[in-house]
């Protein structure tokens, strides 16, 4: 008999066995293994907590950790109704996720991501830092409370790869007392590296256009920041500027030469995005009737060389899609586009200069109602720790009420327990109709026993398997589904109402058919037995006479 303290020596033997093989190998399994797996490892003992916490590690997997496209769907009010805010991963076999992403919530806005760290920001007085795979958040105060007219699209999230830095920057617009005293011009970018006590104000060189930053989208690469400003005297009179998060130091990159535009089109879009860690100018002409449509040819630029300010065209594209994400539209060879109002699709860049065929594109995701200014991002899941940085003054607590607790989402979350209702609802008919048909099946059985003639046997039994109801299993909550995942369910839900009725009504008619069928087969063996026993008599008869 095994008794508790052997148990617990063998525990003890098997774990030192574990942590005497050599630390590299174990910390080589470790990197192949996903960041929900590591997180239960942590807990298992204290040499594999050393080993997965430590920092040389983590950066170790953050490099092996494989990449995912995140979609993120701001949140909107769409025919007087809240839709919240979401976001989808793609990842590299191109499959979306279902679930949703627990640390966005309902009424965020995405800014940046960077190392599986993504940068959100709210309508209160915080902005979030939140670690994409463990759920660790970090809330931190806005560096102007109040500020009217302040928006998402002036944040920013980078890392600098040598100081190991992780910094936030706002773009303040001209403000006089916390009110916008020019709307279409900043002087100061404000900047914040996670652990320090506050805000810091950088003096622009000039002036600078806050409607350009708006408009064309700001990327993170190498430690440095990018955007596009308006430039009168330069080439397509634009501009990029960047922006060094470590010297905190600005300089000016002149654009390619401008090619002639044509008069039946509208004005020139100019997007800047992040191409293979490349800074890229995405330039194209705009619809005439509307302003969000590109037309014409997309040429894509490339930066080749800072220092000689160095450009070349890396793709030329007729026919370009609708809408182009940002700041990252390019995931594995592929253009991540939106096209129409609710659909995304992804299209193979073929060379440097090509057509897209509209029928080769690849429907990824489909979503309702519409949604605009979708946005794309690079994104992976990692063990990045935010408790390091919690210390700070500017680290604050979140407000007894926000997210799904604000009274504007009430009527969501009702919205989608009245569909989980209906869901068990409609599952329990199916359950009964299943229950019913085992019982018949069961006593039509017991009858078939008694039916001696084979074919018709057959023939009942194969009606007996066609009375049960090929129902689907109960579906997953639409609580815990992301918008693409919960679009898809209630789909299916409507089909299943739609179907329930008629596979019951085909099952009673089987039934009825095999009710027919067993009376007659009855009849039949009936008649057969009542003619079997007027021949027995007869030929019984005929004996008889011929023995007198």
């Amino acid at each position: 008999m095994v008794t508790e303290e052997t148990k617990s020596m063998k525990q003890i033997n098997e774990e030192c066995i574990i942590n005497h093989l050599p630390g590299d190998l174990i910390e080589r399994v470790f990197l192949r293994l996903p960041v929900s797996t590591l997180l239960t490892c942590v807990g298992v003992c204290k040499h594999w907590h050393n080993i997965i916490r430590d920092p040389q590690f983590v950066a170790l997997h953050l490099q092996c950790a494989p990449s995912y496209a995140l979609v993120f769907f701001p949140p909107g009010l769409v025919s007087g109704k809240h839709y919240p805010s979401d976001a989808v991963l793609i990842d590299e076999a191109w499959s979306p996720s279902t679930y949703t992403v627990p640390v966005i919530g309902p009424g965020d806005f995405l800014f940046g991501s960077c190392n599986g760290l993504l940068g959100l920001y709210t309508k209160t007085s915080m902005i979030k830092i939140a670690n994409l795979a463990t759920g660790e958040c970090l809330h931190l105060g806005k560096p102007v409370k109040n500020l009217k007219g302040d928006h998402f699209c002036f944040y920013s999230f980078g890392f600098h790869p040598v100081t190991k830095e992780y910094k936030i920057t706002h773009f303040l617009g001209d403000c006089i007392n916390g009110r916008p005293h020019n709307k279409d011009k900043f002087n100061i970018i404000q900047v914040y590296t996670l652990g320090d006590e506050k805000w810091k104000d950088i003096q622009t060189p000039e002036a600078l256009s806050l409607i350009s930053v708006r408009n064309s989208g700001v990327v993170n690469v190498d430690g440095k920041m990018y955007w596009l400003t308006e430039d009168m005297s330069a080439s397509w009179q634009h501009a990029v500027m960047s922006f060094d998060i470590r010297e905190e130091s600005f300089a000016m990159i002149q654009l390619p030469a401008a090619r002639e535009d044509h008069d039946y089109y509208g004005s020139r879009k100019f997007l800047i995005r992040d191409i293979d860690g490349k800074i890229c100018i995405v330039t194209a002409q705009t619809s005439r009737y509307d302003a969000r449509t590109l037309v014409g040819e997309l040429q894509i630029w490339a930066l080749d060389n800072m220092v000689e300010q160095r450009w070349s065209q890396k793709y030329n594209i007729k026919y370009p899609p609708d809408y182009i994400l940002g700041p990252r539209f390019v995931h594995r060879d592929r253009i991540l586009t939106q096209r129409g109002h609710n659909n995304v699709c992804s299209y193979e860049l073929l060379g440097e200069n090509f057509e897209i065929d509209s029928s080769k594109m690849v429907k990824l995701l489909d979503f309702s109602p519409c949604r605009h200014n979708l946005q794309s991002h690079n994104c992976v899941k990692s063990l990045v720790r935010l408790d390091v940085y919690k210390n700070a003054k500017i680290v604050c607590r979140p407000k007894q009420r926000e997210g799904w607790e604000l009274n504007k989402w009430e009527a969501w979350e009702r919205g989608l327990s009245e569909n989980e209702k209906l869901r068990s609802v409609i599952h329990q008919v199916e359950l009964n109709g299943i229950a019913c048909a085992q019982q018949n099946g069961i006593w039509f059985n017991d009858i078939l026993q008694h039916i001696l003639d084979d074919a018709i046997r057959r023939e009942i039994g194969m009606k007996i398997d066609q009375i049960f109801p090929n129902f689907p299993d109960q579906t997953r909550p639409l609580r815990h589904l992301n918008c693409v995942a919960q679009k898809l369910d209630q789909d299916n839900l409507i089909a299943r109402i739609n179907n329930s009725e008629t596979i019951i009504k085909a099952m009673i008619q089987t039934t009825n058919s095999i009710f027919d069928m067993i009376d007659s087969a009855v009849d039949d063996q009936i008649g057969a037995s009542s003619t079997n026993a007027g021949i027995s008599s007869q030929n019984h008869s005929e004996g008889d006479d011929a023995k007198t």
